[in-house]
């Protein structure tokens, strides 16, 4: 989750890509140009250990004026944590 959010603040498409999942990965990343992300903040962590294949971390990540507030969920692929999807939390 933290290495995604730093790919979202240095704008690194083929990182995020690289590391969602195959079955939902969208075929490209596109950033508001406006958008200035200040700090991430991991709220709740479920599964996600070495011994699990899912896990879902609950995170707001701060951008001036505002807060992204989401439930994203992850599994295993050859190894490595990829992202599948969230929901926004209220």
């Amino acid at each position: 989750m933290r290495s995604r959010y730093s790919a979202f603040v240095m704008r690194d498409a083929a990182y995020l890509l690289r590391t969602w999942h195959p079955r939902t990965r969208p075929s490209a990343v596109e950033f508001d140009p406006g958008m200035r992300w200040t700090g991430l903040e991991v709220t709740a962590v479920e599964e996600g250990s070495a011994f699990h294949a899912r896990g879902t971390v609950t995170f707001k990540a701060h951008y001036r004026g505002g807060a992204l507030h989401e439930r994203s969920r992850f599994e295993r692929v050859d190894g490595a944590w990829v992202y599948v999807d969230g929901d926004f939390v209220e």
